[in-house]
Parts: C-alpha cells; sequence; structure tokens
C-alpha cells in the first residue's frame, strides 16, 4: 500500500479507534506513566524541611519521513534570480522531505525544594531541533522553562489534601496546557495556542478541594507562523536574504499562525490577563480522576516583535504582510482567546480535551482537539541490569481540527493560514528498560486549500528517548 492509501485508510477508521480505546482501561494500572507514578511515590515519603536538589538528562534521537508536497504562492515579490532555475513562482513546501536520522534534543533538568512550600524547577534545551524556528537558524539552546513557586501546586485530576494556594513566577506553561503528553508530536490546537511557554506571573487558588481558581499576568507569546509537523521550517531566514538561488535546504513549510517562544523579557506593561475557574473529582488513590476548567486570555497585539534568525516580525507585523502590502483582513490589535478543557484519567486510560474560540486582531478561528491513550504494563519475561527488558506498552490516538473563518489575500507567501486542517496523529510508546522508551508515530495532516481542494501532508516519526 502506498503511503497516500495508508494515510486515507486512517482517516477512514479513527472514528472506531477511538471508540475502541477504553477497552484497554481495565490492562493499564499507572493512572499517569512512569514519571507520575515516582512524583506521587516521593510525595509519600516524609517531608524534610531543609533544601534539596535535584536533577536529570533526558536525550532524544529520531528517525523521521515526511512526504514531500508543493503548494504555489501569488506572491509577487520574488525575481527570476531569487528562485531555482526554471521556477517561476514561490512555493509552501514540506520543510525537509525524505528519510532522516537526527539528534533532536538534549535537556538538562533541575527542581530544587525547600519543604513544602517552596519550589524552583529549571528546563534547559541544548539543540532543540523542533522547537528552533526558522529551524536553521534560531538558537540552538533555550531556556524551556525557570521558575519559582510559593505554596504547593496540584495536578490535574488530583486532589490536595486542603484548600491553599500557590505563587509562580518566571517562565513556564500555561495552565490549560496538557503536560501529560504521550506522544511526541503536537496536535494542531496544542501547536496554535499553548505549545511553547509563557513568561511572568502565575496564580492558583484551591477554593476547598475540588473547585479552584487559576489567574495570571504574562508577557504574551508573539504569533508566528510554522509547520505543525515536527521541523517549523526556515522562513525570513537571514542566511538566504540576498542570495542569487533561493532555493535553502530547509523549506517554508506549510503554516499556521501560532504562539511562538518567548525569547526577550519585555516590561513595557502590555501583559496579556488570563483566568480559570475549574472543578475536578479524584478517589483517594489518584487511579481515577476528572478534572473540568474553562479558561480565558486577552492581550493587545504588538507592532512588531524581533525573533531570532528571521527578518519577519511577529504579531501585527506578521499579520500584515511582507513589507505591509498584503495584509490579512485585521480590524484592530486584539487577542483574546476562551476555551474549555477535560482531564479524565481511569487507571491506566486517558483523556484529555480541549476546545478554543480565538479572535486575533479580528480574524476569528476555533480549534478542537481531543486525545485517547493507555499504558498496558507487560508481564516480567526477563530483565538487564537489575531492570525489566519491555515493562510497558502504551498506545495513543489524537484527533485535531482548526478552523479558520477569515481569507488570505490573494498575493501573500503564506496563504495556508486561512486553510481549515484536520490532523491524526496515531502512535506507540514501548518501554525498553527504565528510563528508556521507543515512539513510534504516524501524523496524517488534511486541509482545504482556497480553491476547495483537499490536500496531505503527512509523516512519520520514532522517538528514542534516554532519561537518567
Amino acid at each position: 500500500m502506498t503511503m497516500q492509501g495508508r494515510t486515507r485508510s486512517l482517516w477512514h477508521v479513527w472514528p472506531l479507534l477511538l471508540l475502541l480505546l477504553p477497552a484497554g482501561a481495565v490492562w493499564g494500572q499507572e493512572p499517569r506513566g512512569e514519571q507520575e507514578q515516582g512524583e506521587e511515590a516521593a510525595a509519600d515519603e516524609p517531608e524534610k524541611a531543609g533544601p534539596k536538589l535535584d536533577w536529570g538528562l533526558e536525550a532524544k534521537a529520531n528517525y523521521r519521513h515526511s512526504d514531500l508536497n508543493r503548494f504555489p504562492v501569488n506572491f509577487p515579490a520574488f525575481k527570476p534570480e531569487q528562485l531555482p532555475p526554471g521556477q517561476t513562482q514561490g512555493f509552501e513546501e514540506t520543510v525537509n522531505a525524505g528519510s532522516h536520522f537526527e539528534v533532536s534534543n538534549v535537556t538538562l533538568l533541575l527542581d530544587g525544594t525547600w519543604g513544602t512550600g517552596l519550589a524552583a524547577h529549571a528546563k534547559l534545551d541544548f539543540i532543540d531541533l523542533y522547537e528552533r524556528n526558522p529551524t536553521s537558524s534560531d538558537k540552538k539552546f533555550d531556556v524551556d522553562e525557570a521558575w519559582l513557586r510559593f505554596g504547593r501546586e496540584t495536578d490535574p485530576a488530583l486532589l490536595p489534601e486542603r484548600g491553599g494556594a500557590y505563587l509562580k513566577i518566571g517562565k513556564f506553561p500555561k495552565f490549560e496546557r496538557q503536560d501529560d503528553r504521550h506522544l511526541e508530536s503536537y496536535g494542531l490546537v496544542s501547536t496554535a495556542f499553548n505549545r511553547l511557554e509563557d513568561a511572568g506571573a502565575e496564580l492558583g487558588i484551591d477554593l476547598g478541594r475540588h473547585l479552584y481558581l487559576k489567574a495570571s499576568a504574562t508577557q504574551g507569546n508573539p504569533v508566528f507562523l510554522r509547520d505543525p509537523n515536527a521541523l517549523a521550517g526556515d522562513n525570513g531566514t537571514l542566511e538566504s536574504r540576498g542570495q542569487t538561488n533561493f532555493d535553502p535546504e530547509l523549506k517554508t513549510g506549510i503554516v499556521i499562525l501560532y504562539d511562538a517562544d518567548v525569547e526577550d523579557i519585555d516590561v513595557d506593561g502590555k501583559l496579556e490577563l488570563g483566568g480559570g475557574l475549574g472543578l475536578r473529582f479524584a478517589d483517594p488513590a489518584g487511579l481515577k480522576g476528572l478534572d473540568v476548567l474553562v479558561w480565558g486570555y486577552k492581550r493587545t497585539l504588538a507592532e512588531t516583535v524581533k525573533l531570532d534568525g528571521t527578518f519577519y516580525g511577529g504579531d501585527l507585523d506578521l499579520l500584515n504582510g511582507p513589507f505591509n502590502l498584503f495584509p490579512f483582513p485585521i480590524t484592530d490589535d486584539k487577542k483574546q482567546e476562551v476555551g474549555a478543557n477535560v482531564w479524565l484519567y481511569l487507571g491506566g486510560f486517558s483523556f484529555f480535551g480541549q476546545y478554543v474560540d480565538q479572535e486575533l486582531a479580528g480574524l476569528p478561528r476555533t480549534g478542537i482537539e481531543a486525545e485517547v491513550a493507555w499504558r498496558i504494563d507487560l508481564p516480567l519475561v526477563w530483565a538487564v541490569g537489575g531492570g525489566q527488558l519491555f515493562p510497558f506498552i502504551a498506545p495513543a490516538v489524537r484527533y485535531s481540527r482548526l478552523d479558520n473563518d477569515f481569507r488570505a489575500p490573494r498575493e501573500t507567501p503564506s496563504p495556508s493560514f486561512a486553510w481549515d486542517w484536520e490532523k491524526l496523529d496515531a502512535g506507540i510508546r514501548l518501554g525498553i528498560v527504565p528510563g528508556t522508551d521507543l515512539t513510534l508515530e504516524y501524523a496524517a495532516n488534511r486541509f482545504i486549500l482556497g480553491s476547495g481542494a483537499e490536500r496531505e501532508n503527512d509523516e512519520f516519526l520514532t522517538t528514542l528517548r534516554w532519561r537518567m
């Protein structure tokens, strides 16, 4: 069967897969996976009054196969000498088609605690290939997270011992983000709205054990563009500017609008304000839990935001098009979104769902994402170095959709901003030995061009992850 045939088969069977996934819940024993199990065990140990520092390393090596796709654009600024020989127009095209082996990331993790009321965390990424944007010219070292927290924060679908509060300051994930991840890829909604961390302050209040509030005041992630597959792509790269052959090794990607990385601290006072109201239930052991959260954010877009490695600006600069000549039909400078989350855990089975409704400078779009996964612990058959060989297997399926209710200008280098997208990610994670696992997954992208034609841009990704 061809790659295209396999993709169409996935689209036909995904509703059946979603229905069958809960059947696997009876096989799972761990509610949150290996990492969460360790955290819960640590919570049962007597608390120490003095300071404690822990550290860890994680490395990822990948095999990636990306389908080749190209979509012509009507952007008039290309000159013949800027295009490859024989080419008369520009394209949005797959970032790095074909088969590739690569090391995508090495991460250093640092965690410090002082009793139960003070915690600090840092996540430092080296290489960071799949988050670099532009891929070839962005920073190869990134401080993904760096925060200090006063008070105790409770994970989704778990009950705190009592009411309380926490204050977190620094660079951290958004409170509505899915952090209990089962695949290495991201869905359309998680890519577009909350994939990357923001910088500022977050307040959480537990109104008893079941009801809670969240509030944040942060810098706000700049609006930029990226391909939703593994590599973000090269757009506006400084290396290509002025070259006689505008044919870089890494292409533009088929891009969507998304919230990019916060690269520099900006204290001009135009903060993004967010808030959420949640309700949660869980059994005493934490094996079963339900968490429902409604939330919203609002901020004023900047005229431009400078980003590393590209001469494209973020926020309104991006939406106005190159040289402000080909603007999208924006009407104001406001960015706001409202949404709702559901987390559900039943033993080894988990479900995560998210809905987002956004107004981006007057451009409306909505997104929906749902993921089902379960962890199946395997019987002990072989052991290596005192640890079980092949301790678990964990399949997952995720469906995401992004609907854009606006039109792209005819002469734009990024018509895909306005395309409607669907993405189906299906994969399986196999534990090899404790601390090492292998994830195989297939991303089936389908989108509708401005002409109404349907196209695909699929990718197969294998990730070998080692943790210490």
